[in-house]
């Protein structure tokens, strides 16, 4: 089928190298020149294991291809996905532009029939608006669909090419028949394609999102009673997790969630229900715990040494906001590192892939230098905070750390260490939740 993506953000590159591996033929469309040249001339503009792969794979086939010429790219296509950004408003709601700017240019220049679909996340009714949009600006027939995406960055190209589940909002026959086909080599192994109507398909990218981060949170504030009584959030999340009412997926407490997604999809859920006149108390209160975790760290680096800072030096190991990515988007780093540097603290950094973006991230903060190994940032640090967890920071050299630092201290903000064996060592080290 011909395909086009507009969009090669995070989301329309995977969907567009996905849907060309499976044989489509994919045009994915963006204004920025530069990302384009780039994309063209072999590069990619985001880490992503085994994305490279995929779309040189499918641009050798003649299966994938980029390009600005946005209209082209519409009129040759048969369906054409929606995969722009929806950034935060300041009342924490979604901006909607580019989503129907793209609505727009759509509706003028395609010669036929359309099938529309939204790939971006945005809020409920939004299609309606995309609807009206083209409604308004064409005589040509077309269909509005909603799409969701569920992809995990550091894990996308998987979760595109073997979704646990497909969610797709259409309100006619044909509509529905096209992401039949488009779909049908994804779920051959039995994962469901859960066809609904287009406003439960947009409320249940919110609600995944918003439940998901709900759980991290609630686990943030177990940790930190756990803290104060004397339990381990460790032995709590095994126990809870064994429920298999509860299951053990994001029960892992540690100093907030970050990324593209569940911030700003959390903020713009809880924001769609001010605007309801249904407000989401929950997921304000959410948002109040992680924006608190992001801060822990840097509360306990107080604790240890009060909060004039001036001449202590700290080693941060990980920036980006999960592993597998360089996304800097929210990540809990920059909070932590800000928090040092403002208290006098001068810091060195270390992650696998995210530095050029944390440069970018935190540019102007002062006190912060980049390395390139993870134990230069150690030499004659105060201590190490443990920020994102690197499969590379799981079982290091823990005698080469302990020469290297002035003082034996470790602040694991992700409980990737047990506090006892290190403690024997001769280190003081705290987690989260670990009393």
């Amino acid at each position: 089928m011909q395909v086009g993506v507009i969009g090669t953000g995070y989301v329309g590159l995977v969907l567009g190298a996905g849907l060309a591996e499976s044989g489509n033929h994919v045009v994915c469309g963006d204004i920025d020149e530069r990302k384009i040249r780039m994309l063209n001339g072999g590069g990619i503009p985001i880490y992503e294991p085994g994305l490279d792969d995929i779309v040189q794979r499918n641009r050798a086939k003649g299966r994938l291809a980029f390009t600005t010429d946005i209209p082209e790219l519409i009129r040759d296509a048969r369906v054409v996905f929606i995969a722009v950004g929806t950034p935060p408003s300041e009342d924490g709601s979604a901006d909607l532009n580019h989503v129907l700017e793209c609505a727009r240019t759509i509706a003028r220049h395609m010669d036929g029939y359309r099938l529309v679909v939204v790939k971006s996340t945005v809020p409920v009714g939004t299609c309606t608006r995309v609807a009206a949009e083209m409604a308004a600006t064409t005589q040509h027939p077309f269909d509005v669909a909603s799409n969701p995406e569920f992809l995990k960055e550091g894990d996308a190209v998987h979760d595109m090419m073997k979704p646990d589940r497909i969610v797709i909002g259409v309100d006619s026959d044909r509509a529905r028949d096209l992401m039949t086909d488009i779909y049908a080599t994804f779920v051959r192994t039995g994962n469901p394609v859960l066809f609904m109507d287009v406003r439960s398909s947009e409320m249940t990218k919110y609600a995944s999102n918003a439940m998901l981060a709900t759980r991290i949170s609630f686990m943030n504030e177990v940790a930190a009673l756990c803290d104060v009584v004397g339990a381990d959030v460790e032995s709590v999340r095994r126990g809870m997790g064994a429920d298999p009412r509860i299951g053990s997926k994001f029960l892992f407490a540690g100093i907030g969630y970050g990324g593209s997604c569940f911030p700003k999809d959390v903020k713009a859920l809880a924001a769609t229900g001010r605007e309801c006149g249904t407000p989401m108390r929950v997921l304000e209160a959410v948002e109040q715990v992680n924006d608190a975790q992001k801060r822990v760290l840097v509360r306990r680096v107080v604790e240890e040494y009060g909060e004039d800072l001036r001449g202590r030096r700290f080693a941060v190991w990980g920036l980006a906001f999960k592993p597998n990515t360089d996304d800097m988007r929210e990540a809990p780093s920059v909070e932590v590192i800000r928090g040092l540097a403002a208290l006098g603290a001068t810091i060195a950094a270390y992650d696998p892939v995210a530095t050029d973006n944390a440069r970018v991230a935190l540019r102007g903060v002062p006190g912060v230098t980049f390395v390139a190994d993870a134990y230069d940032a150690l030499h004659g640090a105060d201590g190490l905070l443990l920020v994102t967890e690197w499969g590379e920071f799981r079982s290091p050299d823990f005698d080469r750390i302990k020469a290297a630092l002035r003082r034996p201290l470790i602040l694991d903000g992700r409980n990737i260490f047990t506090p006892a064996r290190l403690r024997e060592m001769g280190f003081t080290c705290r987690g989260i939740g670990r009393a």
